[in-house]
């Protein structure tokens, strides 16, 4: 994601590294099969969607709903979140809401601990789980204070890192895992964004599934807006409305006007529930 949570040039540093249980990958199922809850219904986009560092202007989402995107991601918070967002307020998000907009939160929490370059919030085996949980927290009380409701995703935005170190994947899964149950505790749907050679690998082969996502954004710059053809796991898995495609990065555009360099992606998931 371009700049996401981190600046660029942190960005491409840190890439050069190569209840009751939910359990992932059924979609819509694996989202509202909690006992003693009622879910709000999904609110579900297919079609285009971008990501940027910084939400938007007002006047830009104005200037930008042209039809090509339908619907833009947006950093609601965590410690790593790489950019500030003076524009991202709850009047913001009810005017592009009414505007036609679906909106994607995404969350930057802690990071692995065997990931390069420095974050604000890293992950250790003694803090995972309960950084999974207070993350949770702070993810939700920050959608829910723009006005994004219960029923809602949020994306856990997981950088690229050595899945091979097992303990340093185990540190990141029962992060994962912690902060999903408390997505769902509050009634907030668990999303996780992630690369398909690193971390969105390592949640999509998980052998145990338990608490993990039921929506998968997966990384993978091939320039193909799908989330069909090109998608690297199990066919069975995240299917009904949960997979997003960030297939292209870094791309400079002008719509009447207003210029933003933004990742596209490719959308068939859930998104805020808003208004």
């Amino acid at each position: 994601m371009a700049g996401h949570r981190q600046s660029k040039k942190r960005r491409y540093i840190t890439w050069a590294v190569a209840g009751a249980a939910v359990v992932a990958g059924a979609g819509v199922a694996a989202q509202t099969s909690m006992a003693a809850t009622t879910w709000p219904a999904q609110k579900t986009y297919t079609g285009r969607a971008f990501d940027t560092c910084a939400a938007p202007s007002l006047s830009a989402m104005k200037a930008w709903h042209t039809g090509f995107y339908g619907a833009a991601a947006v950093y609601v918070g965590g410690r790593n979140r790489g950019c500030a967002q003076p524009n991202l307020t709850a009047s913001w998000v009810k005017s592009v809401s009414t505007l036609g907009w679906k909106l994607i939160p995404l969350y930057v929490g802690a990071q692995p601990p065997c990931q390069s370059g420095s974050n604000p919030e890293k992950l250790t085996a003694t803090t995972a789980a309960s950084l999974g949980t207070t993350d949770a927290d702070d993810a939700v009380a920050k959608a829910s204070a723009l006005g994004m409701k219960a029923g809602s995703p949020i994306y856990l935005d997981m950088e690229s890192y050595d899945i091979t170190n097992t303990s340093c994947n185990n540190t990141v899964l029962t992060y994962v895992r912690a902060f999903d149950k408390e997505l769902r505790a509050k009634t907030y749907r668990a999303g996780y964004y992630g690369f398909t050679s690193s971390s969105a690998k390592a949640v999509a082969n998980a052998t145990d599934k338990t608490d993990l996502p039921g929506n998968l954004w997966y990384a993978l710059w091939d320039k193909q807006n799908t989330t069909t053809a090109d998608w690297p796991f199990g066919s069975t898995q995240y299917t009904g409305h949960s997979r997003g495609h960030q297939y292209l990065v870094n791309s400079k555009e002008t719509r009447n006007g207003y210029t933003i360099t933004v990742d596209r992606d490719a959308w068939d998931a859930p998104v805020a529930i808003t208004g």
